[in-house]
């Protein structure tokens, strides 16, 4: 985490709308609303948006399978320093098939050995994004194995989690009470 108090305050139960609860769809029903969504709330039609797209990001239409998609999101928001992202995104790791071994390795990154070929060219392309905003040609060949499709989600699920890490960081979203700190993304 990058700040113990927020900037920009999360809205309360009162403040939401029922159409700001609509947005965030069948996933989140039955479940305390989170930290990300009252805060990204604050600006209504952003949010709007966000959801929509963050939706597909997290949806069977991303042809990424969920645990690799978890696995490119954990890398990036352990790249970016986000301590909620990785909080979060850790139990949704674990509920898509990663293993807490594995999830404990994304934060050495793609030259630990244990590495399947395919696993490790999802973390070099993710760290070449979040250091260079560009898949090497190395890299890219890397990922011969997926499809083009599978490509192009690797990079946008990677830039969704991009732009949501600096939001959280910024906005000094706090985790929500279910949620612990990570140690190794404590400043």
């Amino acid at each position: 985490m990058r700040m113990n108090t927020p900037r920009v305050t999360p809205l309360n139960e009162q403040e939401l709308t029922p159409e700001m609860l609509d947005l965030l769809g069948p996933r989140f029903r039955g479940i305390p609303l989170l930290n990300i969504f009252r805060t990204l709330a604050r600006a209504p039609k952003a949010y709007k948006r966000f959801m929509v797209w963050g939706g597909y990001i997290l949806s069977d239409a991303n042809a990424l399978s969920p645990r690799d998609r978890e696995l490119v999101i954990l890398r990036t928001g352990f790249n970016w320093q986000s301590g909620y992202e990785w909080a979060q995104h850790v139990r949704i790791g674990l509920d898509c098939g990663l293993t807490e071994e594995e999830i404990s390795r994304i934060k050495r990154g793609p030259e630990d050995e244990e590495w399947s070929e395919g696993d490790q060219a999802l973390l070099l392309a993710t760290d070449d994004l979040t250091r260079d905003a560009f898949i090497s040609d190395e890299n890219w060949h890397r990922l011969s194995a997926l499809s083009e499709k599978q490509r192009m989600d690797l990079v946008m699920t990677v830039a969704q989690y991009t732009q949501v890490s600096m939001m959280l960081n910024t906005f000094g979203v706090q985790l929500d009470e279910d949620l612990t700190l990570d140690p190794d993304l404590c400043p």
